[in-house]
């Protein structure tokens, strides 16, 4: 494994070239230049300074190629200029809470790929790289200076250049000497004293007042310097002059101030600063807690020339078989082999490495009769990468799969279900440390599924998710692929009448908005347009500002329209509503295959909990309780030849888990006791009869126990109530006197979190949280509430998992045709074939309610109708 940085230059300059980075300027240009809220990891760390630096960083070296490389930083704390000026810099606002934690992981980042990083107490990064190019020009290099300070100018002759950042990370200026006359009308030599006269504001120098670039620039032209200005002040008439008189020992220690250190002992030879040889796996493995997509990594790698060592690999040998003669290949040897298919091709490679390559679209009658069988036998174990789309693939040729032993796309999603790409090809990178050529064959690819089963399935026993994988995850996958091909039976009449409903809403909507307005053209999804109508026509009280306005955001201006009962916001407020479902609508119209059936796909490896979701199109987004959800999901019906739907869901399922991981006395007896959960619970806190928990009372105590599964505080439940904060923390207090085992796990759970570095459901799985120790309030908040949540959510989702491996074994133990359609959170729908309802309904119960035994029963919800809204229950 190893990393070499190209030295070949750019032009015919052949000296060393020294770059040198600004880190914290950098980083916070970065961090403006692309939006926090697009870049965080699964545990809330927030990363876009980090990207957007580390592409900045590949730039320069892909442009500059450079021979020596450092990255200077600011340390916290004061340094030798706050004693002599303690206003330097206090004027500069605190530090943005996403911002916080991305300066060391941005450094983590540059380490393992073979850069210095070089901080210095009591001194700014800025005397550091003084002091490195200052030796580096000594020593006859080139060095280039990276940053958004314009002190840096200073430093600026034939052999420094300073590459100064204009918009956000992605344009330089280049300051050579003639450059920084141009833009400055003084020399780099004279540079600093410009600064002194004219004031900083980012450092928080005054300058002389009145004086601005053109008078300082005139006067150090005419006198040379600040020192030639100075000795001839009392020759400068008027204002500025008096100001200059006044404010002289101000700009001498501006002066004093803005001039570099340039003799730091920083490193012992600037060789030291080459780039050094990188452990790709360590690379890699940075990369993978950064949670980027593998664009910037694979550039990193290409640009700074890190390889993985070659592994042996063990050379595969292609049996070209005669037509006929798949089968007595088949028998021979393929149990226990890895499978690959892409496109047309299926790769067949035994333990043996040797193998056959299968053109499905051009195969012999025998041979097709042969691999059919092959691939539906669950007897025959395969091995696969993402099983799931190797069966759409087969079953676009007619074939059934059965059998699959292994899917490493899987085993690496119980290990690490944190990152967000599972290709074969990261994959391999993360657990066998090679590279799969994008050139590899398909044998060649089945080789990488056989080796990535041999290396996963020893870290699957460490982390203890061996049952989790066999046992559960990799069942699932065939169900869930089945569950696809299958679809939904769409009614799609109801659903472009919907569509339509819908959009004469929205221009209701529109034209009642637009002539309070008075504005005929005014476009409601603008928020720069509803900022001038809202809080300049209208005058409406402001919302939380932001740095392009005032909030126009849904909770904000829901806020604002319960404040005001404007009409305007009711309008507005009713278009977003009526967007949100016509827009839903469309996306299902849209999704309607040629069979009339909509199939979407369940992501096994979404979330980090466990959970599986939908997309293309999501069907756990349609609301359940509002009248537009159940009229969308009436348009979800019984296919032709089928009897009914039949839906079962989990009541309450988290709330029940809750009971049983908490062992808390109380919540226990209100479920063995059959009486209603959020009743219960009122009595309790309210400290009133059962029958007197008045509908209010049971709403706040409802949205306090689900809540406090999401880390709910005090204030957010104040919020989420709009009810005094005092009353919310007096039922929370009540609530945590009343149920002590619940405060009891949920101190605790954190706190084994913390020290583990993950959490774990019943079942073994596990959710990683190295944020839970992050110096960034907000992650670490983040990170807790996900260590609250995750074994909760994970567990609820592992019995749901199990639930469908249960129900769809009886389906066919009993020889049904109903088949399970989808699953939507705790829910199962069902679709049930002529005169199987009653042993369906049986069936389904029974499985569902016998998946797990907790210290509280489960509880199966069931209903059936010739719709999914008449099926609810």
């Amino acid at each position: 494994m190893t990393s070499e940085a190209s030295t070949s230059a750019v032009s015919t300059d052949s000296r060393p070239k020294l770059l040198l980075l600004d880190g914290h300027s950098l980083a916070f240009r970065a961090f403006y230049a692309l939006p926090a809220q697009n870049f965080s990891t699964t545990g809330g760390q927030h990363t876009n300074a980090v990207y957007g630096f580390l592409g900045m960083f590949l730039g320069l070296m892909e442009k500059e190629r450079p021979t020596h490389v450092a990255a200077a930083f600011d340390l916290s704390g004061p340094t030798f200029r706050e004693e002599s000026f303690p206003a330097y810099k206090a004027q500069r606002p605190s530090t943005p809470e996403e911002f916080k934690g991305q300066i060391g992981l941005i450094r983590k980042a540059l380490e393992a790929l073979g850069i210095v990083t070089l901080d210095k107490p009591s001194y700014e990064a800025d005397d550091i790289i003084a002091t490195l190019a200052t030796r580096g020009e000594k020593e006859g290099m080139h060095a280039l200076i990276c940053t958004g300070d314009r002190d840096s100018l200073q430093l600026v002759d034939e052999n420094v250049t300073v590459l100064y950042t204009l918009k956000g990370v992605s344009e330089l200026h280049r300051f050579t000497p003639e450059a920084v006359e141009k833009k400055y009308g003084v020399t780099p030599t004279q540079y600093p004293d410009l600064a002194a006269l004219r004031g900083d504001t980012s450092d928080n120098m005054p300058g002389v007042p009145g004086v601005g670039p053109k008078t300082a620039q005139k006067w150090i032209t005419q006198y040379g310097s600040l020192q030639g200005v100075i000795d001839a002040m009392d020759d400068i008439k008027g204002k500025v002059g008096e100001n200059l008189r006044a404010n002289i020992a101000s700009v001498k220690l501006a002066r004093d101030i803005t001039e570099m250190v340039r003799d730091l002992d920083v490193v012992e030879n600037l060789d030291d600063l080459k780039p050094t040889q990188v452990d790709a796996n360590d690379a890699l493995q940075v990369f993978e807690e950064l949670q980027f997509g593998a664009t910037l990594r694979n550039r990193a790698f290409r640009t700074l020339g890190v390889e993985f060592e070659d592994t042996a690999q063990v050379p595969i040998t292609e049996e070209n078989l005669k037509p006929g003669k798949l089968a007595s290949w088949l028998k021979k040897r393929a149990d226990g082999v890895a499978v690959d298919v892409v496109g047309e091709q299926l790769a067949i490679l035994d333990k043996e490495n040797v193998g056959v390559v299968v053109d499905m679209a051009d195969v012999d009658p025998k041979d097709e009769a042969a691999l059919s069988a092959w691939l539906s036998d669950p007897e025959q174990k395969k091995w696969f990468h993402d099983a799931k789309a190797s069966y759409h693939l087969l079953r676009a040729q007619g074939w059934e799969l059965a059998g699959v032993e292994h899917d490493t796309s899987l085993a690496a999603y119980l290990l690490r279900p944190d990152v967000r790409t599972y290709g074969l090809s990261d994959v391999l990178q993360r657990h066998a440390g090679r590279e799969l050529s994008s050139q590899a064959t398909p044998l060649g690819r089945a080789q990488a599924v056989a080796e990535l089963v041999r290396v996963l399935n020893p870290e699957l026993e460490s982390a203890g998710a061996t049952e989790l994988y066999f046992d559960l995850e990799v069942p699932l996958c065939l169900i869930l692929a089945r569950m696809e091909d299958t679809g939904i039976a769409v009614n799609s009449e109801l659903l472009e009448d919907l569509s339509s409903e819908y959009g004469e809403k929205l221009d209701n909507e529109i034209a009642a908005a637009r002539e309070i307005a008075q504005n005929p053209d005014l476009n409601l999804s603008s928020p720069k347009q509803l900022q001038k109508v809202l809080f300049e026509d209208l005058g409406l009280p402001k919302t939380k500002k932001t740095k392009t306005g005032y909030s126009t955001a849904a909770g904000e201006l829901e806020k604002l329209a319960a404040q005001t009962s404007h009409p305007f916001l009711i309008h507005l407020m009713a278009h977003r509503e009526y967007q949100k479902m016509k827009s839903t609508v469309d996306g299902l119209i849209s999704a309607v295959q040629d069979d009339g059936r909509i199939h979407t796909t369940f992501n096994q490896k979404g979330a980090a909990t466990g959970r599986l979701s939908s997309s293309d199109p999501n069907l756990q987004n349609i609301p359940v309780r509002t009248d537009a959800g159940r009229r969308i999901r009436s348009a979800f019906v019984v296919g032709e030849g089928c009897e009914t739907l039949f839906t079962a869901d989990y009541s309450q399922i988290e709330m029940r888990v809750m009971a049983h991981l908490s062992e808390d006395a109380g919540l226990i007896e209100a479920y063995a006791s059959g009486e209603d959960l959020h009743n219960y619970v009122g009595s309790k806190v309210f400290d009133v009869p059962v029958d007197e928990v008045t509908p209010e009372r049971r709403r706040k105590v409802k949205a306090l126990s689900y809540g406090l599964v999401y880390g709910l505080s005090a204030f957010g439940l104040s919020q989420q109530l709009n009810i005094p904060a005092g009353e919310a923390k007096k039922i929370m207090e009540n609530y945590f006197e009343r149920f002590g085992g619940v405060k009891r796990y949920l101190d605790n759970v954190v706190d084994v979190a913390r020290e583990d570095g993950y959490t774990s459901t019943l079942f073994g799985r596990r959710r990683y949280l190295p944020e839970l120790k992050s110096s960034n309030r907000a992650a670490r908040e983040n990170a807790e509430r996900a260590a609250l949540n995750a074994p909760i959510q994970g567990t609820a989702a592992d019995i749901i998992k199990l639930a469908m491996l249960r129900v769809d074994a009886a389906i066919k133990a009993e020889r049904l045709n109903s088949r399970v359609l989808l699953q939507v959170h705790d829910e199962l729908v069902v679709e049930v074939a002529p005169g199987e309802l009653e042993k369906v309904s049986t069936l389904v119960a029974r499985e569902m309610d016998s998946a797990v035994a907790l210290q509280v029963p489960l509880d199966v919800s069931a209903g059936h109708g010739e719709n999914w809204d008449l099926a609810a229950h």
